[in-house]
């Protein structure tokens, strides 16, 4: 268990807004239920001489680029220096982090991107946190919820953990490089500096620093 925790999963957690809630959580599926009061009530909050609230709950960095078909609907913050370009889909509850970028047709919900993480070309990122300068590749998503409905348990090896939540994605470690076309299934956790290959179909616990070819190939990471 020691393995999905925030501590191990994110090196810093300095490195998003929502700070406070990785110290006061001890796993990332704990998080997701509480974003939206989070942000509600950090938004208020935020420097005005640096965020701007554009409309209704939905703060904008004044040195964020925000295109102008992105669509953001409340609750959301969009960090400093993050990029929203044309026809992302921002749909409540996101976190934006310094530095991110949300692409084309990229659609959000519910989601902590941590500062530097790309989500830049047709994603959907739901119910899920991205560490620091993770990246997913073109077309590459996270599935949040079973086909059965039932409620998403982890899986850490032969181990399942109930979570008795509905609709979790995934949980991306720092460093974490998802390839185009892939499937992370619910409750997918990769941990800090492993690499996905494309057109993979992702489940449960991927350790950190691997390659992740298919389900019977992960290999450990060579130092450089």
């Amino acid at each position: 268990m020691k393995r999905l925790e925030n501590n191990a999963l994110f090196n810093d957690f300095g490195r998003t807004i929502a700070t406070v809630l990785f110290e006061e959580n001890t796993y990332p599926w704990e998080i997701l239920p509480k974003i939206h009061d989070f942000i509600t009530e950090v938004g208020i909050l935020l420097p005005k001489d640096e965020y701007e609230e554009v409309k209704e709950n939905v703060w904008v960095a004044k040195s964020a680029t925000v295109a102008p078909t992105a669509y953001i609907n409340g609750p959301a913050i969009i960090g400093p220096e993050a990029e929203i370009r044309h026809c992302a889909f921002i749909r409540g509850n996101a976190i934006v982090g310094e530095g991110a970028v949300v692409g084309n047709s990229t659609e959000l919900k519910n989601v902590i991107l941590f500062d530097k993480v790309q989500v830049p070309h047709y994603n959907y990122v739901g119910d899920s946190i991205l560490g620091y300068k993770s990246h997913m590749g073109a077309g590459s998503i996270t599935s949040n919820v079973k086909s059965d409905k039932k409620p998403v348990e982890i899986h850490l090896e032969k181990q399942k953990i109930e979570t008795h939540m509905k609709k979790i994605g995934a949980i991306l470690g720092d460093h974490v490089e998802v390839g185009c076309g892939s499937v992370l299934n619910p409750g997918t956790i990769v941990g800090s500096y492993s690499n996905i290959y494309p057109l993979s179909s992702v489940r449960g616990y991927v350790a950190g620093h691997s390659i992740y070819k298919n389900k019977n190939e992960i290999v450990e990471k060579e130092e450089y």
